[in-house]
């Protein structure tokens, strides 16, 4: 492809156009996928479009309704990876992200379940959907427009910019949920303003087409069609392509699989541990998270600018050994730090629940036995407990064996026992821990997160490159990392203890490691552009 070499190089002015056009879309449509996660972790999406008469059911109801969108994820991949390999990479991501802004203003329409019964999570789940499908051709056409315009080995440090946009859509989400409750009375914010941010995606939508409009199409992609040398079947080139069946494992199960969880955990796992687990005031939570995701921006671009120089894979792969080491460490410390009494009253006075079988399923409505019944009630307090297997149901709160079982002794037990479940503000001191911890997981998510648009963009040769980047990323990103919040919350449900869905970050990790270490070969250090 000489004639891809010729092209001339963007100049430094177009080069800004280009990565902030790019970025800022990133951006927007990051914030119209994740600002129903921000609302699910604060429970209003549960109440009011999947009330099921249990806290817990509602909020494991609504994180499937946002893992929904990244099932469809990869749907939307290869749809629109088709379209960008075959008409370009601008159109392409014109048409994803005006998808994402009007079915994002479309859930900021749905009356509630109350309202209209079960239209209401139906029709939610449709505009999921559509979210889904859009954002799995936004990122890929994103970054492969900003690395096929990067000049030479300094693709890693460009494209990192797409990586932080999307951390920039989660913050964002944050900023505008902050600032619409700061500027409505609660009981207006509760009824009906929470449905701001979604129509305020119009006004993104609106930004974002005007400055992407502005844009050339691709030189790599003009320069194939001018040879005629696009794939005439992307789809199905990407799994016949010599060599490509390992590059796309690569990418599924050890680049793609393994950052997503990382950066999940890091946001959306610190957002519901803080408001739920650890009993941190809701505003609080948010602001502390936001913060912290925006302090943390920094690291995608440093690790996007080292990989330029060290190569893609060796921050990657050391990132992922860190997490393994740190990432429940981490969690202790933030846990302590968040709510100093409810983890002490923890250590002091443990909830011990014992019985023949205490089976308990956190649907279920009516629990089969007294035990389960037992266990229902410390989930929906979100107390840490341990179960021992016994002839008799038994429930001890640190030496006292609790005789009277109904919710209002189980309450009054756990006052006693120094249980304080109300919402805390953490002291100054603890604010400043869970920040540096927080700063901590984005870092790790910086090592393994920034340079991957340019490594999966030099991974795979030019005529299929959106089909096969999009593809594994996004089912990778969509059933690990979309269903994370619904796995790790059931899992902590369901055995009691704080910590335990983190077992299904460091167990994704683990894959990932293996996999990143003995397959991903480093990319060529060569100009992506030159790649044919």
């Amino acid at each position: 492809m000489a004639s891809v070499a010729a092209q001339a190089e963007p100049s430094a002015g177009d080069m800004r156009m280009i990565i902030t056009a790019s970025s800022l879309g990133t951006v927007f449509e990051w914030y119209d996928f994740f600002i129903y996660g921000t609302l699910a972790a604060s429970g209003i999406i549960g109440r009011t479009f999947f009330p099921a008469g249990s806290e817990i059911v509602q909020t494991l109801l609504a994180w499937a309704g946002f893992a929904v969108g990244f099932g469809f994820r990869p749907l939307g991949a290869v749809l629109f990876g088709f379209l960008g390999d075959r008409l370009g990479r601008k159109y392409t991501f014109l048409v994803t992200i005006t998808l994402m802004g009007l079915a994002t203003a479309g859930v900021g329409l749905v009356p509630s379940a109350a309202t209209i019964g079960l239209w209401a999570p139906g029709i939610i789940l449709m505009l999921r959907i559509l979210q889904g499908l859009a954002l799995g051709g936004e990122y890929g056409g994103a970054a492969i427009y900003v690395a096929e315009h990067a000049p030479p080995r300094r693709a890693g440090f460009f494209t990192s910019f797409i990586q932080a946009s999307v951390a920039g859509g989660f913050i964002l989400s944050l900023a505008v949920v902050l600032l619409a409750k700061l500027a409505l009375p609660d009981a207006t914010w509760q009824a009906w303003g929470w449905r701001l941010p979604f129509l305020f995606s119009l006004a993104l939508l609106a930004v974002s087409l005007w400055m992407r409009v502005k844009l050339s199409e691709s030189p790599v992609f003009k320069a194939m069609k001018q040879a005629g040398e696009t794939a005439r079947n992307p789809f199905v080139e990407s799994f016949t392509y010599p060599g490509n069946l390992v590059r796309l494992f690569v990418a599924l199960f050890g680049i793609a699989a393994g950052l997503t969880v990382i950066w999940y955990t890091a946001m959306f796992s610190v957002l519901a541990f803080l408001q739920g687990t650890m009993r941190v005031e809701e505003t609080t939570a948010q602001l502390i998270v936001g913060a912290g995701a925006l302090g943390g921006l920094g690291w995608f671009v440093l690790f996007g600018w080292l990989s330029d120089r060290v190569g893609r894979k060796q921050p990657i792969v050391i990132g992922y050994a860190l997490t393994l080491i740190a990432l429940f460490p981490i969690f202790w410390v933030m846990g302590q730090s968040a709510n100093p009494g409810l983890a002490e009253a923890a250590k002091r006075a443990p909830v011990v629940v014992s019985g023949p079988h205490c089976a308990y399923s956190p649907f279920q409505k009516q629990q089969a036995d007294d035990c389960g019944r037992l266990l229902d009630y410390f989930s929906k307090k979100g107390v840490q407990y341990t179960t021992h297997r016994a002839p008799v149901t038994v429930v001890t709160i640190g030496d006292e064996p609790i005789a009277d079982t109904r919710p209002e002794a189980l309450d009054a037990a756990l006052a006693r026992a120094g249980y304080r479940l109300a919402p805390v503000v953490p002291s100054a001191g603890g604010i400043a821990v869970i920040l540096l911890c927080i700063l901590l997981l984005t870092a790790l998510s910086g090592m393994t997160y920034g340079s991957v648009a340019a490594l999966l963009t030099e991974l795979f040769p030019a005529r299929i490159r959106y089909s096969s980047m999009s593809i594994p990323y996004h089912i990778g990103t969509g059933y690990f990392g979309g269903f994370l919040p619904f796995i790790s919350q059931y899992m902590v449900a369901r055995s009691g203890d704080p910590y335990a869905g983190l077992w299904y970050s460091w167990a994704v990790v683990a894959m990932a490691l293996v996999v990143t270490v003995v397959f991903l070969k480093e990319p060529r250090e060569e100009r992506v552009a030159r790649r044919g």
